[in-house]
């Protein structure tokens, strides 16, 4: 063929392959354009009584109103599937363990893990104790979800990527999903109990008491003003394990990777305390972060039982029942943080060779059940699992021992729908009482309504226990009296507190009480208290007169008031010895100097430092058993074990006990300084010069789709830009790459209109949709915007 022809041939050929790729991106394009959802017109809906509309305003936030609250939940299912199916369908199946079914069997760890509750099998049993008008709401938001979901143009389009189509959604699914969140706030509670069961069978008496204290100079509990704890002295010698060395292959320091995934902040500021008289009611949950986001926000509207006009407006959870989780319903306003009170116990089981196929609790011999459960695998075959249930729970075997789980979210009564009777109640008390009711992962519960009243109490099961506390932070054994938890509390007995002195009430995670109260909680991992005493100390700076911005701001504190020690302590050992011929440590101690802000700020290099110095002191105490410890659970580590071990090295390095040295140190100057140098060497080790080492670079968001990874082509369409935030643990804003405060709501109930409210996602989960990424970046910049939602921009219509 002719050169010309040849050219003429490829030039076609070029042509047409372009074309292909110009119609198949086009294809591409489309299919993600039917998949998206329906925002205007009519859509003809069975079994409504009555017309409903969506109207959405410029962020797509949609105000739901109906004549009937089952209508309402119709229309809410609809727009959650048709915005977020994907996302429901992968919690309900992290409460059944069948996410395998979708990713395969790289998903068959955790599938195996979380199968072991049977949360499937376990739902159908709450599902017969809800009466009629609760099962009522709930199937007519299942067939608002499989409504919304069949009329999309396309599938979601994670399941076109995925070759898989979705299964409709069912009454079961609802609550799985709400089993989703006991696994997320309660899934470190198991392995935290192995974790000090094993330090207690590593250590003496004295050593535990030390080394695990029970509280903290932080802890800024309800219902004492100020609290003195007494501290466990510093024993003569230290365990056996202390102060070994990493093993070889631990090549990263712990402060490296680490982000302290403790959740949760929420505040309320008694009406004697704001400007007009209502109280003001302030929450920030604490999540993983990725899009979209955990919540899904909107407003509903519909007569309650007299008649009369009722709006609330708030967050849901997509998949779970359709109520608001947060928000305020306009006489009472309530939010929540995680109680991390002591609701599992591990129970040690007797063997005997006599006694083939049995096991002995503390209440006699019996044989398991042994039930056969059928994981799905995309790609594989069936996976068959045995779970053998005792009396107690199923059983686990770990180090060569076997363990009842008992754990109260396996008790029917756990799940519920009570969280819907939040929405018309119309005082504080009515709350208390309806919060104690709901069948939640328990939830410190702080609430306020519009005639300026607020109070605490625990929204969600507590065990009761004939021992309140006594042993539950550890494996239970079967033999010294110590019984586990019988059933539930009664919702009577919860503890309350309601209008302090003070006029200001707030949780993050730690300690709630001092008095009796304690002892029903028990302590199931508090966090160290330092979050919760500076949201405390913030909120009476404001003084008597304060109003929503005000209490909003204290979300956004990023004071280093805990760090700030630790900053003087590295400051202070690095004197003139120890610098002598080490110009990276004088850099090192210049850096703390001269940038340091007293914040968590995003351009602080000093802030990154002393936080790590702290961090890696806990790597060189700590370090060796970290490695020993996580053969018994990969959860498992010191950090686990308390979140208390900073005042201990703390008071190690105060009273420098000889005998409490590691080996390969003659000083406690020695000490600190290895960890300096450990920082240095592992910023090094990522070609990271220290003076560049700013927070922000470290801090820096990783916020994304959970399929972008799979799907390079599309990571960066699915993912949020990288931003560098600042916060961090222990302090009010607490951010980490993918690791933060899920949503901010500040508001007045009956004063909604001037509540303000962000979140780190937009309400769709479609990267074409406007409303993907929609508030992000106000989220990032702190910038408070309205809770209600605004003018309508798109309307469409239930008939």
């Amino acid at each position: 063929m002719p050169t010309r022809g040849i050219k003429v041939w490829s030039l076609r050929l070029l042509s047409g392959l372009v074309v292909l790729l110009v119609l198949a991106a086009l294809a591409v394009w489309l299919y993600l354009r039917a998949s998206l959802a329906r925002l205007d017109g009519e859509v003809r809906a069975p079994g409504l009584s009555a017309p409903v509309t969506v109207a959405r305003d410029a962020r797509g936030v949609p105000l739901i109103s109906g004549q009937r609250r089952a209508d309402v939940a119709y229309a809410t299912g609809f727009v959650h599937a048709q915005e977020r199916f994907f996302q429901m369908d992968l919690l309900r199946r992290v409460g059944a363990g069948e996410l395998s079914e979708l990713f395969g069997a790289r998903a068959l760890p955790r599938d195996r893990a979380n199968r072991l509750h049977r949360f499937r099998a376990r739902v159908a049993a709450s599902l017969k104790l809800l009466n009629p008008a609760d099962r009522l709401l709930l199937e007519r938001y299942v067939a608002g979800v499989n409504a919304g979901l069949d009329s999309l143009g396309a599938n979601p389009f994670e399941y076109a990527l995925m070759g898989v189509k979705p299964r409709p959604w069912t009454v079961d699914d609802s609550l799985l999903v709400v089993c989703a969140m006991y696994f997320d706030l309660q899934g470190t509670v198991e392995p935290r109990e192995l974790t000090r069961g094993w330090i207690r069978d590593h250590s003496d008496a004295a050593q535990l008491a030390f080394l695990l204290p029970d509280a903290s100079k932080w802890d800024a509990p309800l219902d004492a003003a100020a609290v003195v704890f007494e501290q466990a002295p510093i024993p003569p010698a230290p365990p056996a394990w202390w102060g070994k060395p990493r093993k070889a292959d631990a090549t990263r320091l712990a402060s490296a990777d680490f982000i302290d995934s403790v959740g949760s902040n929420n505040w309320a500021v008694a009406g004697s305390r704001s400007k007009d008289g209502v109280a003001i009611v302030s929450d920030d949950m604490h999540l993983g972060l990725s899009l979209p986001n955990t919540w899904y926000r909107l407003a509903i509207q519909y007569p309650d039982a007299t008649g009369a006009p009722r709006r609330i407006v708030g967050v849901t959870l997509p998949g779970a029942p359709p109520v608001i989780i947060a928000g305020s319903n306009g006489r009472v306003a309530w939010g929540y943080t995680n109680s991390y009170a002591d609701l599992l116990d591990l129970v040690m089981l007797g063997q005997d060779a006599q006694r083939p196929g049995e096991v002995r609790t503390p209440a006699g011999w019996e044989k398991p059940v042994a039930v056969v459960e059928t994981i799905l695998v995309k790609g594989a075959p069936a996976e068959r699992m045995t779970v053998y249930e005792t009396s107690l729970g199923p059983l686990r075997e770990t180090g060569g021992k076997p363990y009842a789980i008992h754990w109260l979210a396996h008790a029917p009564a756990s799940l519920n729908l009570h969280p819907i009777r939040l929405e018309t109640v119309d005082t504080l008390d009515q709350a208390l009482a309806v919060a104690a009711t709901i069948g939640i992962p328990s939830q410190n519960f702080v609430g306020g309504d519009d005639k300026g009243n607020i109070g605490w109490t625990i929204s969600g099961a507590l065990p009761r226990r004939g021992q309140p506390g006594s042993g539950a932070t550890f494996p239970l054994p079967v033999d010294g009296g110590q019984a586990t938890f019988d059933g539930a509390l009664a919702p009577s007995d919860y503890p309350r507190v309601v209008n302090p002195p003070g006029g200001q009430l707030s949780t993050a995670n730690a300690r709630q009480l001092n008095g009796p109260g304690a002892q029903i909680l028990g302590d199931g991992g508090f966090d160290i208290g330092a979050r919760n005493r500076q949201i405390r100390d913030a909120l009476a700076a404001l003084g008597p007169a304060t109003d929503v911005a005000g209490v909003y701001g204290v979300a956004l504190d990023d004071r280093a008031l805990f760090v700030a020690p630790w900053r003087e302590r590295a400051i202070k050992v690095l004197d003139a010895q120890a610098l002598q011929g080490k110009p990276q440590r004088a850099q090192f101690l210049d850096l703390l100097n001269k940038s340091w802000s007293g914040r968590a700020s995003v351009d602080s290099v000093g802030y990154r430092l002393a936080r790590h110095f702290l961090w890696a002191l806990g790597d060189v105490l700590f370090g060796g058993v970290n490695g020993d410890l996580a053969e018994l659970h990969p959860k498992s580590s010191m950090a686990l074990a308390t979140s208390r071990w900073p005042e201990v090295v703390a008071r190690l390095l105060d009273e420098q006990p000889a005998a409490w040295l590691p080996p390969g140190h003659a000083t406690w100057q020695s000490v600190q300084l290895a960890a300096i140098d450990r920082v240095m060497a592992e910023l090094a080790a990522d070609g990271l010069p220290l003076e560049k080492a700013t927070w922000g670079e470290r801090n820096t968001a990783a916020i994304s789709h959970p399929i972008a990874a799979a799907v390079p082509l599309l990571a960066r369409s699915l993912s949020a830009a990288p931003d560098m935030l600042p916060g961090d643990a222990n302090m009010p804003r607490v951010s980490g790459k993918n690791f933060g405060q899920s949503q901010r709501l500040t508001v007045s109930p009956g004063k909604e209109e001037q509540g303000v409210f962000n979140m780190p996602g937009g309400q769709s989960g479609h990267p074409l949709s406007p409303y993907f990424l929609d508030g992000h970046a106000e989220w990032v910049a702190g910038t408070p915007t309205p809770l209600l939602p605004g003018a309508a921009r798109h309307t469409l219509t239930f008939k």
